[in-house]
């Protein structure tokens, strides 16, 4: 009986070739016929998947930014039960920035991805990120959460504040990535921050407490 092909599985196969040949050489220097080798599989097999190469990056990209998702998970799972607005806030943050292997080709990857479609239309006109305004709403979200509940310092505005943090996320991860400063220094700028948005824990207590007492 012949053996039964996971469609899935061998697409994500060739996704995850994709990913290791391109953290290798950069996006813009791989072809199909490289990540067919790099998956063990026949050229003919990935063009029978994927049909172009602009099809192979975008479901490759598609592929890293699941992973994202499920290392952002990860990181709420270790806050706690019940994390609060920053823990959801540094969760998404410091998940962003590429401190290991896996993390550093996300964002190198995702870069490039962004800087190609600049030029290439056929890229252009599938921009992996469906929603691109998808991160700062749901900060924006969490901010304002975090606002209603007095957690926030005077006069921080939540949807620009949230625009303002994943830029900075970002420039900090290209930082990291070309050598400029270590992951380390990346997360302590954002701490800082972070520190002149939230109020300490002590101050929220306090003003919590008041509020309760009028």
């Amino acid at each position: 009986m012949p053996k039964r092909v996971d469609h899935a599985e061998r697409r994500t196969e060739i996704a995850e070739a994709l990913v290791r040949v391109a953290g290798r050489r950069g996006l813009h220097a791989v072809g199909m016929r490289d990540v067919a080798a790099e998956a063990g599989v026949s050229l003919r097999l990935v063009q029978y998947y994927f049909e172009t190469k602009e099809k192979l990056l975008l479901f490759g990209l598609e592929h890293l930014t699941g992973k994202f998702g499920e290392r952002l998970a990860a990181r709420i799972r270790a806050a706690g039960d019940e994390p609060g607005p920053r823990a959801m806030v540094e969760a998404l943050l410091m998940t962003a920035l590429p401190a290991d292997e896996e993390s550093r080709v996300f964002h190198h990857l995702y870069t490039s991805y962004a800087v190609l479609a600049v030029t290439d239309r056929t890229l252009a006109a599938q921009p992996f990120v469906k929603d691109p305004d998808a991160a700062e709403a749901a900060l924006t979200d969490i901010l304002r959460q975090a606002q209603a509940a007095d957690l926030l310092r005077p006069g921080v505005d939540a949807q620009l504040t949230a625009a303002g943090l994943l830029a900075m996320s970002a420039g900090l991860g290209t930082s990291i990535l070309v050598g400029q400063r270590s992951p380390e220094s990346a997360a302590a700028v954002l701490e800082d921050h972070l520190d002149r948005v939230f109020r300490s824990a002590d101050t929220a207590r306090v003003f919590r407490s008041a509020d309760t007492a009028g």
